[in-house]
């Protein structure tokens, strides 16, 4: 018997970088993905709660999940203030009918923002229906050097989060064991990133099943356990060489996704 879970793939607007977020869109509708997550940047179309819902009906595309703003470029997107952004990703995802917003660990010079930051979550997520999934991060590396940039702290299941967010190309970035992330996680795994990663260094968000990371056994495992959240293909294509070439890549990150979703079991009389 195939079981194959309540869980839906989105494509990340991230993914088709350096093209815009309406191009996003189109592309998840045409190659049949059930879903996007924006991520909310500096392309103004993202911040534009008005816009995202024209374009998602237009392309008959939902939005799933709103990235809030938390990347050292997106620093004076929907203001300077952290909780504000949170707060607007919120009201975005609410408006929108999405049912997560994703957040990262505050940075380590966010000093205020990094005291509060667990009890913040808290303190949001019993406000709202709207999942705030907290990301995996890594260690910054430079040659033998190592930065922790995050905190309270890049892995977050140090800390006491309702739900997570799990990133594969951070799994590989940090070093760790994505199948051991995963079961820490355990039933407050709300949210998947799906990419691949070679352990690098480089946060490399490669195609599922171009790096080194168990994408396939995750998917699987939580296909058996009924994962009923949202996988979101976040991948690279900023070197692909045409609009055809990022177009195939995206499609076979969706093929991947959903042959390794649907977990065959056998059923014995």
């Amino acid at each position: 018997m195939v079981r194959v879970p309540e869980a839906k793939i989105a494509l990340s607007t991230a993914s088709v970088y350096p093209e815009s977020t309406a191009t996003a869109f189109e592309m998840a509708g045409r190659l049949g993905y059930d879903g996007v997550e924006v991520m909310v940047w500096t392309d103004p179309v993202s911040q534009d709660i008005d816009a995202l819902r024209r374009l998602s009906d237009y392309h008959r595309v939902p939005v799933l999940a709103i990235h809030a703003p938390c990347l050292l470029i997106t620093q004076r997107v929907w203001s300077t203030d952290p909780w504000t952004k949170l707060q607007r990703a919120q009201a975005a995802a609410e408006k929108l009918g999405a049912s997560a917003v994703v957040v990262h660990p505050p940075f380590r010079w966010q000093r205020n923002y990094a005291r509060d930051f667990v009890r913040g979550i808290w303190r949001m997520a019993d406000e709202t229906d709207v999942r705030f999934a907290v990301e995996n991060m890594y260690p910054w590396r430079y040659r033998d050097r190592e930065m922790l940039a995050y905190a309270p702290d890049w892995d977050v299941t140090n800390d006491d989060y309702r739900h997570f967010t799990v990133d594969l190309s951070h799994t590989a970035t940090a070093r760790n064991d994505a199948l051991d992330m995963v079961d820490r996680m355990g039933d407050r795994l709300a949210h998947v990133h799906l990419a691949d990663g070679s352990g690098s260094g480089k946060d490399e968000h490669l195609v599922p099943g171009r790096g080194s990371q168990p994408c396939a056994e995750v998917l699987e495992g939580l296909a058996a356990r009924g994962f009923d959240g949202h996988v979101v293909v976040e991948v690279n294509t900023r070197r692909a060489m045409s609009g055809a070439e990022r177009e195939a890549d995206l499609a076979e990150a969706l093929a991947f996704t959903r042959l390794h979703l649907a977990a065959a079991r056998v059923t014995r009389p």
